[in-house]
Parts: structure tokens; C-alpha cells; sequence
């Protein structure tokens, strides 16, 4: 399992060991002890989620608070932009934002802690998406950032889309980040 840090504090890149001959290929996606061992912490996955998407959504971004979740994704098949939006107050990386191809090529995985908001953009003509969770869905805990937020200004790859990006009408109506004051009091604090 190799290991890399991001640019947010405490995501981290996960490429699993892939073995590949002329039958195709094997992979180890998901190991409790080595994964636990690497954070140096005990992780506990309570739901494994499961979306299939078509070409052009885009999904987020969304968190829980207070029953935040800790989330490890992964695309079992096409390809994606993943972002990651810090929400923690007392992070040094608050409001920074992160965007990472996840693809079946690849095989990435990216671990966010508890306080992260996340949302993805399909670029493939379909793709599958995997996260496991620390904590179980909590609809009251359930918030959406605005995709487009004028703070944030997330560069979501749009140009690699024919038109607009298909947003669920949940998600056109998500709430504004304001880094400026800070007011939105379902931050995570």
C-alpha cells in the first residue's frame, strides 16, 4: 500500500498493489489492519455506498454535522474528478480546496477525516462510485455546499463536459460556504 499526503491536512492518496496478467488483473481494494497501520490510528467503517453516475453529474458537496463521517472512495469503473472541500475551523488548510482524477485505471483511493465536504464530477460516459463511512447516514445531519460557491471557486474541470454539469435540484439549492465571516453555523467547528 503506498501512502501520499495531499494538500489538505490529514487526506491522504491510497494505491493499492495491483497484479496483472494476460486473465486480468487482481487487487487488494480494502485491508482493516494494513489501512489502520498506515493512519496509525484505529478507523472503523460502519456503511459501504455505492453510486453509479452518468456522463456529465455532478454530485456535492456535501458533509454531515454533528454525526460527521470519515469517508474512503474509490471508482470501480470511469473516471471522475473528486474534490475535497476543508470545513474543519481549526484546520491550517480551512476552505482549501483539492481535485483528483479517480479512475478504474488508476485505482486511487483517497481517505478524507470527519469535516471534509465532497462532490464529484463525472467526465466518462458512466461511472461507479465506492465509499466506505465511519458513521451511519444521518438524514438531519445531511448539509450541501453549493457546487459553484463564489468563495470557494472550485475549478471543476467543466470543460471537459458538452454543456452543463447535471445537478440534482438537492444541490442547486446547497448553501453557501462564505470563508469571509465564517457565519454558516453548519460548519464544522
Amino acid at each position: 500500500m503506498e501512502i501520499k499526503k495531499t494538500t489538505i491536512e490529514g487526506v491522504l492518496l491510497i494505491k493499492q498493489p495491483v497484479y496483472q496478467d494476460a486473465r486480468g488483473y487482481f487487487m487488494e481494494s480494502w485491508n482493516q489492519e494494513m489501512f489502520n497501520e498506515a493512519l496509525k490510528k484505529q478507523i472503523i467503517f460502519v456503511q459501504d455506498n455505492f453510486s453509479t453516475s452518468v456522463h456529465g453529474v455532478l454530485r456535492g458537496l456535501h458533509y454531515q454535522y454533528p454525526n460527521s463521517q470519515g469517508k474512503l472512495v474509490r471508482v470501480t469503473r470511469g473516471v471522475v474528478h473528486d474534490v475535497i472541500v476543508d470545513i474543519r475551523r481549526n484546520s491550517k488548510t480551512f476552505g482549501q480546496n483539492l481535485i483528483i482524477e479517480l479512475s478504474s485505471e488508476n485505482n486511487l483511493q483517497i481517505w478524507m477525516p470527519d469535516g471534509i465536504a465532497h462532490g464529484f464530477l463525472v467526465t466518462s460516459e458512466s461511472a461507479d462510485f465506492l465509499y466506505k463511512v465511519t458513521s451511519l447516514y444521518d438524514k438531519d445531519s445531511e448539509h450541501c455546499i453549493v457546487w459553484n460557491d463564489e468563495d470557494l471557486r472550485i475549478p471543476w474541470p467543466l470543460h471537459l463536459l458538452d454543456g452543463d454539469p447535471v445537478v440534482s435540484e438537492k444541490d442547486k439549492l446547497g448553501l453557501s460556504f462564505n470563508l469571509r465571516n465564517g457565519t454558516d453555523p453548519k460548519d464544522v467547528s
